[in-house]
């Protein structure tokens, strides 16, 4: 080889001149060659290690039960290996096997460098060691000052060299580990933004669709007064329902996704939820084969919210329907065993492929079959089923042979030993209540006029305020209620309306209503706060309103003693 200078080198001969041990070794650590030094140094015959495994020439020292330097060698050099980088090995006791067979000890100072093939793997590993067990046995045996201060000359400069090293290693990985934490904290935030953005577009998605709903189910009830019985009413009256309901599911399915959806549990008895369920359920939904039920003798008293679970079977059953043909009725099941209730719900649909089955339950999310039209619906029922379920200590999984032979939906609960709480029943039948003068707070002007027909039509006085300005300067005049939006686009907003009409003696104690497309539990935690005596989501059920201040007859008014309604 000629180098650039014009000398001739003879590296090989350079090699096996150096001082300083060295051992080539492939990337599998098989021995290439080692130099005289290195041979010297570990007392081994040069021609009987080429092509051997470094472990098989060096194990560790059998007699020595805390010997580890296989194991340190070992990962130092599938470091360099993994890495493409130099590794050096901290002061390290590696005994050597003797020409008469027993071990001697050694302590070594170790370094590994990798040598690159052309496409940039590593090819082989340049091991070089400094033999220190002199430099221990001073230490050890505290032998003369002028022998340790030589010896420690020589060993002092070749583990500075080493600490360099290992000095720069350690700052390249420390500068890496910097940067990897920066980035780990940028896309934190950056994640936490995306769900804080998240949040804020169902929240205002749910409002936005909530306003023109709650205008249209308006018109078709104000409709109602003057053609009860016109076909048309039924198809509208249908489709806003699967509108609400659609829009019912993104918000609860949004709420089981970032764990917002919250339940208020007591002791039922699962058996009557489901058939009270199942009878409003086909109460509404006339023309078709019904559903078959098949409950148990004995209670299955659950830990449950009865709203929730009521939510989750009622989506189970529209789930079947769906897929179910019209003459054919829907199974539902309720059995106990093993410490838990089973709800099943079993339809006579087209099935799915059963290896589908656990992804249902993930939001929008259909199961399609072949030659099968796709239903209707954004595929967030069964996620609010599973949530629910969650949220209950429970499970729901779904099964199916295959296509063509129907599904069924499971939902497992852990029963309880507790006695049900019968506290909350169905309301009573409707009674009718006095005329109240109201103050209608809406910025939707067509929602306004459409709930002031149906408030009137029930021998309300009502005035309309489209902002909040107009709605503080109009509540100079005693109200019984006010009904209250929460978002009225200008200042103040329905919160600092609420929060003005509770410090005036004309309003600390008038009934306040906050009626808003905004119904998280943020949204009702920050409108209690503000004063409002309650929280009705958008659209605005006629009934509902009726039945709430029917239970609010007979209890004291705000600012007096006795329990005030959430």
């Amino acid at each position: 080889m000629v180098s650039a200078s014009g000398w001739a080198l003879d590296y090989e001969r350079l090699f096996e001149s150096l001082p300083s041990p060295y051992l080539i070794m492939t990337a599998d650590f098989t021995i290439v060659t080692i130099n005289q030094a290195y041979a010297d140094a570990t007392m081994i015959d040069r021609e009987a290690v080429a092509g051997r495994p470094m472990f098989e020439i060096f194990p560790d020292n059998p007699d020595n039960p805390d010997a580890d330097g296989v194991r340190n060698l070992r990962r130092s050099l599938q470091t360099v290996v993994n890495s493409g980088r130099p590794d050096a090995l901290a002061l390290q006791r590696y005994d050597i096997r003797s020409p008469e067979g027993g071990f001697v000890e050694r302590y070594w100072s170790p370094v590994n460098t990798p040598v690159f093939a052309d496409d940039g793997s590593v090819e082989f590993i340049v091991h070089r060691v400094q033999d220190v067990t002199d430099l221990v046995e001073l230490r050890r045996h505290g032998r003369e000052q002028q022998r340790v201060a030589v010896a420690l000359q020589t060993r002092v400069e070749q583990m500075e060299a080493d600490l360099f090293t290992r000095g720069r290693h350690l700052q390249d990985a420390n500068r890496q580990l910097q940067r990897v934490n920066a980035e780990l904290a940028a896309a934190g935030d950056a994640l936490r933004a995306q769900q804080q953005a998240k949040d804020r577009f169902i929240a205002t998605l749910s409002h936005e669709l909530r306003n023109p709903l709650a205008s249209a189910r308006a018109a078709l009830d104000v409709l109602g007064l003057d053609v009860p019985d016109h076909p048309a009413r039924a198809v509208l009256a249908r489709q806003l329902t699967a509108l609400t309901r659609m829009t019912d599911d993104l918000f609860e399915a949004a709420r089981v996704v970032t764990g917002h959806l919250q339940v208020a549990r007591r002791p039922l008895d699962l058996c009557t939820l489901v058939a009270a369920t199942v009878r409003d359920i086909e109460a509404t939904r006339p023309g078709t084969a019904g559903i078959h039920l098949a409950l148990p003798d004995t209670p299955a008293i659950v830990d449950g919210d009865p709203v929730r679970l009521a939510q989750m079977i009622s989506n189970l059953l529209d789930n079947a329907r769906k897929h179910a043909p019209t003459d054919i009725p829907v199974q539902v099941e309720v059995t106990t065993g093993a410490g838990h209730a089973f709800l099943r719900v079993r339809d006579e649909g087209p099935g799915f492929a059963p290896d589908a089955a656990a992804g249902l339950f993930d939001p929008f999310v259909r199961a399609s079959t072949f030659g099968q039209t796709a239903h209707a619906g954004l595929g967030l029922g069964l996620a609010v089923v599973r949530g629910i379920a969650t949220l209950h200590d429970g499970t729901a999984t779904a099964h199916s042979n295959g296509p063509g032979t129907g599904a069924t939906f499971t939902v497992r609960l852990p029963l309880t030993d507790a006695p049900p709480n019968n506290a909350e029943q169905r309301p009573a039948p409707a009674t009718t209540r006095a005329p109240m003068r109201v103050l209608l707070v809406e910025d939707n002007a067509d929602l306004a006029a459409m709930y002031a027909v149906l408030l009137r039509q029930r021998g309300d006085t009502v005035t309309i305020a489209t902002n909040g300005t107009d709605a503080l300067a109009a509540a100079h005049h005693p109200f019984d209620l006010i009904l209250c939006d929460l978002a009225l686009g200008d200042d103040p907003d329905g919160y600092t309306v609420a929060r003005r009409l509770r410090r005036t003696p004309t309003h600390r104690s008038t009934r306040l209503i906050a009626v808003s497309g905004f119904s998280q539990d943020t949204d009702r935690e920050r409108s209690r706060a503000a004063g409002f005596d309650a929280h009705l989501a958008k659209p605005l059920d006629p009934a509902r309103l009726d039945q709430l201040l029917r239970d609010w007859a007979d209890q004291p008014t705000p600012g007096q003693p006795g329990p005030r309604p959430a």
